[in-house]
């Protein structure tokens, strides 16, 4: 006997068992009421600051997360990035000037660039994220200030999650982070 509490999805598309209502304002909005949002923070290398700058840094951040009383995720991801534009400005360039030595250098780069266009390399960004759930959108916007301001006195820059942001982030989630590639297909 079946269980009546027990419901059988068997819908063949991930939005018809995904909780996501909609996406809209930079916070995915659930089923259940929730909201899902938080900051994206843009990298910095510490490596090439100073060994005391690098403490400081390490410490200002534990400190901050430390300072965090809710759930939340730390997200890392990768996003595709299209260097075509990149080389077609290397290419005008190189182009354009005269002197061996600039050529020589800009062609370097090209030839880096065309490297990375290999198969078997893959050019992405990497992108960070601090995310949270919450019901109340007063609550919500207090924390988001709260991140992003705790995240300037660490000497890191960020900003609320884009609806493009949020849905990498799905993306990645739901595919194991591997990109979803469509092509056409020939017989």
């Amino acid at each position: 006997m079946k269980d009546s509490t027990q419901t059988v999805n068997s819908s063949k598309y991930t939005n018809s068992w995904l909780p996501v209502k909609q996406i809209m304002n930079g916070m995915i909005q659930l089923d259940n009421g929730y909201y899902v949002t938080g900051v994206k923070i843009l990298p910095k290398n510490i490596f090439i600051m100073d060994q005391g700058m690098q403490d400081n840094t390490i410490y200002n951040l534990r400190n901050f997360y430390n300072t965090i009383d809710y759930e939340f995720w730390l997200i890392i991801a990768d996003r595709p990035v299209d260097i075509n534009l990149y080389l077609a400005e290397l290419q005008k360039r190189y182009n354009e000037t005269t002197n061996n030595e600039v050529r020589k250098l800009i062609l370097q780069d090209i030839n880096k660039a065309n490297m990375f266009m290999n198969v078997e390399y893959n050019v992405v960004d990497t992108e960070y994220y601090i995310i949270f759930q919450e019901k109340k959108l007063e609550v919500l916007q207090k924390k988001l200030h709260s991140l992003i301001s705790g995240l300037a006195s660490c000497g890191l820059q960020s900003r609320q999650t884009s609806n493009g942001d949020l849905r990498i982030i799905l993306d990645n989630l739901l595919n194991g982070g591997e990109t979803s590639n469509f092509g056409t297909v020939m017989s």
